[in-house]
């Protein structure tokens, strides 16, 4: 069982699991609009995602331990490198509103790893903007709506309107209350000037606002246009689900609880929307 676990721990520093969920969630985006399956934003997203997430993480190690790199962390350097060269392929097929609306997205991830503002200006020696006090959440919410909802329906040429708006919001709360089952969990090991939720206001009273999220997320729901009730349904049981991920959560769960299980909820979507 080694092995698998070895595959595993690979398949979750490597952010393919990740990127499986902002996959899940696009497809969620095309089924919801009734645009068909489209590869290049899609397999976009995914390799994009890969390559985003792997650099912010290890942009640090790399930088200042390049000869001294543990074996793993090269295979993720080759294998981000490939899914680069990947996103770069698919980034040529995508229309030209959609490249515009990607380099926003793309300098907003830059600068959520590379310091570039005076030290004045933060709490923390970081200085890039996953290190603002209380920010980190609400830029990857941004950016994850904005990746799985504004892109794919941009590059098919779906009109803007208020149920597109809605839905981006919808998408938005979404992550947020996605990502407190991660601030619990890691509330032990962050600094206390990232100002998380759980850490302004503690682990019982983050559930609670997690649990209002999550009501916000569904009845979001109601207010768009052609009001389904298989979609109300589904949208239920996303929301029931994601609330017993938030009840369950703690800062002494198992490591994969987050980042596999609660991870895995978009992919859930997804499926339940294919279905």
């Amino acid at each position: 069982m080694k092995w698998l676990k070895q595959f595993l721990d690979f398949y979750l520093n490597s952010s393919i699991h990740v990127a499986f969920a902002v996959y899940a969630l696009s497809v969620v985006t095309l089924k919801r609009f009734g645009v068909s399956y489209d590869v290049n934003v899609l397999f976009f997203n995914f390799f994009a995602t890969i390559t985003g997430y792997n650099f912010v993480k290890y942009f640090g190690i790399a930088k200042w331990h390049h000869r001294s790199l543990a074996k793993w962390l090269k295979v993720i350097q080759v294998f981000s490198l490939l899914c680069f060269l990947l996103m770069c392929f698919f980034t040529l097929k995508l229309q030209e509103e959609t490249l515009i609306i990607i380099a926003i997205f793309a300098v907003i991830t830059f600068l959520y790893a590379i310091p570039f503002l005076p030290k004045t200006w933060y709490l923390d020696t970081q200085q890039n903007l996953r290190d603002i006090s209380g920010l980190k959440v609400y830029v990857i919410a941004l950016v994850w709506s904005g990746v799985t909802v504004v892109l794919p329906l941009v590059n098919n040429k779906v009109a803007f309107s208020e149920t597109v708006i809605i839905t981006v919001a919808q998408h938005f709360v979404f992550v947020m209350a996605l990502m407190l089952p991660f601030e619990i969990r890691d509330l032990r090991y962050d600094s206390i000037k990232l100002a998380t939720i759980p850490q302004k206001i503690g682990i019982k009273r983050a559930k609670v606002v997690g649990f209002g999220l999550v009501l916000l997320f569904y009845f979001l729901e109601y207010f768009k246009d052609n009001i389904q009730s298989n979609y109300l349904l589904i949208t239920f049981v996303i929301s029931l689900i994601l609330a017993m991920f938030i009840y369950f959560s703690g800062n002494n769960r198992n490591k994969y609880y987050a980042s596999f299980w609660v991870e895995a909820l978009p992919i859930i979507w997804m499926l339940l929307m294919l279905v």
